[in-house]
């Protein structure tokens, strides 16, 4: 995952470099001849002018973890370099906070890194997904900041997984578990309940039922296969009647026009004669987006 996510960022990073939101095109040919000698350029920078970004979504960092980087960079030197935006008050860090935490911590005068100029709404974004990469991220950690994605920039699930890298059936997965209860919810967090067991947990809508299963999967160390039995056996043992005849490839092909149009997961439940659609959303912002869409003229 943690690779996948570091070519997402790879990604967005060449993409701003290319092109800036809302700029004038005097303004874009102007940033370019200014930036043209130092983009992706490393430079040595007084490690005194590198601050960190206020909002950061990341607030809290391992010391036994930053004092290993911390070690190995006095080894090997900081392999990596820091991205950083350029401010009047110096360098804002982007993208490599922890990179430079350790480098703080054995001493570095000067820090590696790499000069960008992006907008305010630019870094705000590429923090977020920064924190996508961490490699101690939970669940819930995961599916909160893609849902911050979709809500705070107006992203489809489609565009947020081209951004962090993983598929788009990972990212509606993710999201799925943000309906579970909140006390299921922390045990998540916690470690106590894994992804698996919360996408079966996520489909139970009883609150009762929910909270007891997950709380039996943390006690007894219940497999995800475990799970599904107890799930079924909740349900007295009925499984899901099969539809006797599929949808034709004409209404397959509507499904998959009107996903696209709306720009968000649509679900066909049913037959050319007889079935369901359903259009998910995910915030309010979402939902009228959805609504101005299909009302359109």
């Amino acid at each position: 995952m943690k690779s996948r996510l570091g070519r997402g960022l790879d990604s967005l990073l060449k993409s701003y470099d290319e092109e800036t939101v809302d700029e004038k095109p005097k303004q874009r040919e102007e940033r370019i001849t200014n930036l043209s000698l130092r983009q992706g350029d490393v430079s040595k920078i007084d490690i005194n002018k590198i601050y960190a970004n206020p909002n950061q979504p990341r607030k809290k960092f391992d010391k036994e973890s930053l004092k290993e980087l911390a070690d190995s960079i006095k080894i090997h030197g900081l392999i990596q370099p820091i991205i950083v935006n350029e401010t009047d008050r110096g360098y804002m860090i982007i993208a490599g906070e922890r990179r430079f935490k350790a480098c703080q911590l054995c001493g570095l005068k000067e820090v590696d890194a790499i000069v960008k100029k992006y907008s305010s709404k630019q870094i705000a974004e590429i923090s977020i997904i920064e924190n996508l990469q961490r490699e101690d991220l939970n669940p819930v950690e995961l599916a909160k900041g893609i849902k911050q994605l979709m809500e705070e920039f107006g992203l489809t699930q489609e565009k947020v997984a081209e951004r962090i890298g993983i598929s788009r059936p990972a990212v509606t997965n993710a999201l799925r578990i943000l309906s579970l209860y909140p006390e299921v919810l922390e045990l998540v967090e916690n470690g106590k309940v894994s992804f698996g067991h919360a996408k079966i947990l996520a489909s139970i809508t009883d609150y009762s039922s929910q909270v007891l299963l997950a709380k039996k999967v943390a006690q007894d160390k219940l497999t995800v296969r475990d799970l599904e039995k107890e799930v079924e056996a909740l349900s007295g043992g009925k499984k899901k009647k099969k539809v006797s005849k599929l949808p034709s490839d004409e209404l397959r092909e509507f499904v998959s026009n009107l996903q696209r149009k709306l720009g968000t997961k649509v679900s066909l439940i049913g037959n050319d004669k007889k079935g369901r659609i359903y259009i998910d959303y995910y915030s309010q912002d979402d939902l009228d987006r959805i609504y101005d869409l299909i009302l359109k003229r």
